[in-house]
């Protein structure tokens, strides 16, 4: 699906990047798999569907984009999603703070 110009795969379910496993009113980002340069609302998205050479991005790359708000667009990099308090900096529509639970499928530490 195309989001604000942008491919997401996935099984997704709106234009706000909800899949079938995430759909709450703050579930609202994709996320650029490192391994394959892709978007996907969620790991479980990735895994079903995506490259199958699961990769995190490693530390000294967070300064590059790879988060969209699927709200307005905004891509964020790693860094800015990490210390943004689960709320976009561009629209402030709040992102799922629930999503920290699975950063280690996202990003090196």
């Amino acid at each position: 699906m195309i989001i604000h110009g942008i491919e997401v795969k996935g099984k997704l379910i709106d234009e706000k990047t909800r899949c079938k496993h995430y759909y709450k009113d703050v579930d609202v980002i994709a996320i650029k798999f490192y391994c394959c340069k892709t978007y996907y609302p969620c790991y479980e998205c990735h895994e079903e569907e995506g490259c199958g050479n699961h990769q995190v991005w490693p530390k000294e790359r967070f300064g590059e984009k790879a988060i969209l708000c699927g709200s307005c667009g905004t891509e964020l990099t790693i860094e800015e999603y990490l210390n943004c308090a689960y709320q976009c900096p561009e629209c402030h529509v709040q992102f799922n703070p629930g999503c920290g639970r699975h950063r280690h499928y996202y990003f090196g530490v």
